[in-house]
């Protein structure tokens, strides 16, 4: 265990008794925000962030821990384990290295070499390899076996070579030098698959950019890899991994590696030939396939690891954006032919009223639409309009404004809203125990005017997977997927805080030390004894004892309530210090918060005790100052272009107001009112060097862009937030895949220079919404 810390600590740069502490923790039940807010002094101050990532850590190595000992044990139990290879066990510091070592004597099915052994072969194998000066022939007449059929010459040598191709390619360390030097210098190549070189079908051309694609296999992108590996999934592509053509007579790389190893030089000696065959087909029949499915593995698994972060960096932006507050709000859910669904809430997001108009086409109700609409938003005391971004979206928002413009005296504000995930919201159980005799339309409009009120609120009750910002989503282990989403979330609804008197269910599962079951007790106890007063009445909740206390109390707000602090982020065993302050300078409390003049003198070390740090004095004096701090961004929308609906209506130079949807490795995605996001690849993000997206945008900023390229009839748009560039020039070569003429087979391609063009070389990764 001290070496994982110790590994640990300099992985993250910090001390081992740092790593300690955490892990302490961890394994005591406490979450990673609790960790992170409450117990800075245990830790030395690691923060969220390095939390989750030693929390990772920890869990990969000891799942390294566990594998070590069980393949310890199963080599002992064969009773081939020996000093030096228990040492080269122990001293593997990754999973590939630790299976490496295990593979000669890991159980397996019956092998040629394994059978030639059975033969009595081993020893010539043997001899030849160590005195290649010995007669391959003359040595394999000694080792005639009828019985086990090796009736001749050519047999025995045949399962000599089997026999030496097996040690050659279960060799760890050679292994080890094979993999790093195809890390190193080895082509990542794809190439359409026979049979689809004239199928011109949608699911076919989408990986076009890739029938023909070389690349270094150390620097493919994540976006990259896994659009290939999809392609292949679908029985369009095929992949290899390549270092070259090879110039006929010559010898491949990894067969010189492979001979230099195992001191195979060809001069002269009698055996010399044989033992060239050996490693000529140890390469290409055992070790080239294993490689290249081991190579292959480990891309996609950092492909995959690479669009999970940006996947959970795109939620939390997401989670984090502005809230438009408590207003009373109406949701329009839009649509054609069923008519645009409407549903009125309070403030504090109660249901007060649904209908559905019919303003749009084929209908076209627009004077009743206008009636109902208008008068429900005098009836309510409407602020607020959210329209729902899907089907029929512009025509809705049209209509809305036309409408508040001929009824002023509304001041009533529509603002379009991301409405990704919220049909499934509508069809999930936990809508239909919140609204059971509603419509699962109304439900969506529900959902729609609850996002623009809380984004972090509403969403929580919705699978992240179907909230539409991952990269290839579906693609990667929807475990670890699922893991860190689940961490994101976590993160985002701590650090803003919940209280307790309105949170949804959904959103107090996932409060730090809260589940379903706890949430589900809290809402049943609120709507028995009303409203809570106090954090200490949570005390009296069904199954809510003092280590769960410990963990969600902080973080539950209590507004209102009979104690000040109970609406602040100051934890409840924390309360002693801000009387301690309160006393010494005779002052009340309630005085205390938000008064900035008063807390700015006061020194936060005259209150350091053995119990409470500096650090957790200081976080009290900033909480003080301004309590329920609520870290996210003021509310702001982004303002469509009038008569500019559709795709058709774009025209290249444009300069357009939109709102970041979804944020990649290769650029953003940006909506820009038209029913399909437009990309600004990474190169025309900023007119300095970008070497990731999120250095300039994130999921739900507002920002300016020149439209530069419009494709109709594949619905793709290519944008610039670099507003001086000129529509048809090139923005930068970017993220661009690179292509060959040729069409030699992947075995054998050699990579090629030059940079494929314009449309395809930005919008070919592009993803449409919710992949």
């Amino acid at each position: 265990m001290s070496s994982i810390f110790q590994r640990i600590a300099e992985e993250l740069s910090i001390r081992e008794q740092q790593v300690d502490a955490a892990v302490g923790l961890l394994d005591e039940g406490a979450t990673v925000p609790f960790i992170s807010r409450y117990r800075k002094e245990v830790t030395g101050g690691l923060d969220d962030t390095q939390m989750r990532t030693l929390e990772e850590r920890l869990r990969y190595l000891r799942e390294l821990e566990d594998r070590r000992e069980a393949i310890l044990k199963s080599i002992a139990e064969q009773d081939k384990l020996t000093p030096s290879l228990e040492n080269d066990i122990r001293a593997a510091d990754t999973k590939t290295r630790l299976e490496d070592l295990y593979l000669p004597y890991k159980p397996k099915r019956r092998t040629k070499g394994q059978i030639a052994i059975e033969a009595g072969l081993e020893p010539l194998a043997e001899a030849l390899l160590a005195d290649p000066s010995l007669d391959p022939e003359a040595e394999a007449a000694n080792y005639l076996n009828p019985e086990h059929k090796i009736d001749d010459i050519k047999a025995a040598l045949d399962g000599a070579k089997y026999i030496l191709m097996e040690k050659f390619s279960e060799d760890a360390d050679l292994l080890r030098k094979l993999r790093d030097f195809l890390q190193r210098e080895a082509t990542l190549s794809s190439r359409v698959a026979s049979g689809k070189e004239t199928d011109n079908s949608q699911e076919v051309q989408k990986f076009r950019d890739y029938f023909e694609h070389d690349e270094p296999l150390k620097s493919t992108p994540s976006h990259r890899a896994l659009a290939m590996f999809r392609g292949r999934n679908e029985g369009v592509l095929t992949i290899a991994i390549t270092l070259g053509e090879q110039e006929p007579g010559t010898t491949h790389p990894c067969e010189v590696m492979v001979a230099e190893h195992w001191d195979i030089r060809d001069t002269g000696r009698a055996a010399d030939k044989w033992l060239a065959e050996v490693v000529r087909w140890a390469w290409r029949v055992k070790l080239l396939t294993h490689l290249e499915t081991d190579l292959l593995g480990e891309l996609r698994d950092r492909a995959e690891e690479d669009a999970i972060k940006v996947f959970a960096s795109n939620l939390k932006d997401l989670l984090l954006a502005a809230p438009a507050g408590q207003k009373a709000t109406i949701g329009l859910d839009p649509g054609l032919r069923t008519g645009v669904k409407v549903a009125v809430v309070d403030a504090t997001g109660k249901v007060l009223d649904h209908c559905a108009i019919f303003p749009t086409a084929p209908q076209h109700r627009i004077a009743e639409a206008e009636q109902v609409l208008a008068k429900l938003c005098a009836k309510h005391a409407v602020n607020l309009i959210a329209i729902g971004n899907g089907t029929a979206s512009r025509e809705t928002e049209k209509f809305v404004k036309d409408m508040l413009q001929k009824h002023p005296e509304l001041d009533v504000k529509p603002v379009m809203v991301n409405e990704s995930g919220a049909s499934v919201y509508s069809a999930s159980e936990f809508a239909a125990r919140e609204f059971p005799d509603l419509d699962v339309t109304i439900r969506g409009a529900i959902s729609i005017a609850r996002r623009l009120q809380d984004p972090l609120a509403e969403l929580v009750k919705i699978d992240p997977k179907s909230i539409g910002v991952g990269q290839y989503q579906h693609d990667v282990s929807q475990t670890q997927l699922a893991r860190s989403l689940d961490a994101v979330v976590e993160d985002c609804v701590n650090a803003v805080g919940v209280e307790v008197n309105t949170a949804s269910a959904a959103l107090l599962a996932r409060v730090s030390g809260l589940n379903a079951s706890l949430a589900s007790n809290i809402v049943e106890f609120r709507d028995k004894n009303g409203a809570f007063t106090s954090r200490e009445q949570l005390k009296s909740v069904t199954r809510f004892g003092a280590k769960t206390f410990e963990q969600a109390a902080g973080f539950l707000r209590v507004t209102g309530g009979d104690n000040p602090l109970d609406a602040s982020a100051v934890h409840p065993e924390s309360y002693q210090v801000v009387t301690s302050i309160a006393e010494r300078n005779q002052r009340e409390i309630k005085g205390l918060i938000g008064d900035s003049a008063f807390l700015g003198n006061v020194k936060a070390q005259d209150y350091v005790t053995e119990q409470f740090g500096l650090p957790t004095i200081t976080d009290i004096l900033k909480e003080l100052d301004k309590p329920g701090r609520d870290p996210r961004p003021e509310f702001r929308t982004a303002e469509f272009k009038e008569g500019v609906d559709t795709i058709k209506d774009l025209e290249p130079g444009m300069i357009l107001e939109g709102t970041v949807t979804n944020v990649t490795n290769f650029g953003a995605f940006v909506d820009i009112g038209v029913h399909q996001d437009g990309l600004v690849h990474i190169s025309a993000l900023s007119n300095t060097f970008v070497k990731d997206p999120r250095e300039v945008v994130k999921a739900g900023d507002i920002v300016k862009i020149k439209v530069m390229e419009v494709d109709v009839e594949r619905k793709r748009i290519g944008l610039s937030m670099r507003l001086d560039d000129t529509p048809g020039e090139k923005t930068g070569t970017g993220d661009k895949p690179r292509r060959n003429t040729g069409q030699k087979s992947a075995k054998n391609q050699r990579p090629a220079q030059e940079p494929m063009g314009s449309m395809g070389a930005l919008l070919q990764q592009a993803m449409k919404k919710g992949r």
